[in-house]
């Protein structure tokens, strides 16, 4: 998977503790929502590739529970980054 600047989770719009079924639906929405032959928008194509890739991760029981090994030891490392970084994300998505 290449690397996104944004969490998994947040792409598909679940909670880290989302069951694979709310995963499963929350793909399927966005998907057909960003489908390049659906939605004519500039960046569909990428986001698209962004919503397969983070199902993708999310679906893997292994590969989902490494992200979030990962993640929380980001948190406890540097929680001052993680902190800013989920304030932009926070006030990105108030402001659009």
């Amino acid at each position: 998977m290449t690397q996104s600047p944004r969490d998994p989770y947040d792409i598909l719009g679940v909670a880290s503790n989302a069951t694979i079924e709310e995963i499963k639906q929350s793909f399927r929405r966005n998907a057909a929502f960003y489908h390049p032959d659906r939605n004519p928008s500039h960046d569909a194509a990428e986001r698209f590739r962004s919503i397969k890739e983070a199902y993708d991760l999310l679906s893997d029981e292994t590969r989902r529970e490494a992200f979030d090994l990962k993640r929380q030891k980001q948190l406890l490392d540097d929680p001052d980054a993680v902190a800013r970084t989920i304030w932009r994300t926070y006030l990105s998505g108030i402001s659009a």
